[in-house]
């Protein structure tokens, strides 16, 4: 079986592939939901893409590296920013999604939903 190695296209994709939580493989392990990647009309790679969940965890875990804290010891406004972020990159369409990241930042479902709502607000003003 042939692993991909050192192929340019892996240095090129393996960051983005790092950020979303995904694992390369070598063309031979594909299963029908992964995405196959050719060079030069040839499969040099595979990548297999997270559950949604598991993204969502992975993306709490590069905030918390970005942010240099666990998140719950963030500031409150902080936080806020912390959740307009994770809205925008879709955490709230996961199921349990503001259950996760309430936990993840210390603060209630509530507080999560009011953060989310006082964003939306001053977006219709």
């Amino acid at each position: 079986m042939t692993q991909p190695g050192d192929h340019p296209l892996v240095s090129a994709v393996k960051p983005l592939v790092d950020a979303m939580g995904a694992e390369i493989l070598s063309p031979e392990q594909a299963s029908p939901d992964d995405v196959v990647l050719a060079w030069e009309g040839e499969d040099v790679l595979a990548v297999r893409l997270p559950q949604l969940s598991d993204s969502l965890e992975h993306i709490l875990t590069a905030m918390e590296r970005r942010h240099g804290m666990p998140l719950s010891e963030l500031d409150r406004k902080t936080k806020q920013v912390v959740v307009r972020t994770l809205e925008a990159r879709g955490a709230f369409s996961v199921r349990h999604g503001v259950e996760t990241v309430a936990g993840a930042l210390g603060v209630s479902r509530f507080t999560v939903y009011n953060y989310l709502n006082r964003e939306n607000a001053a977006k219709d003003s």
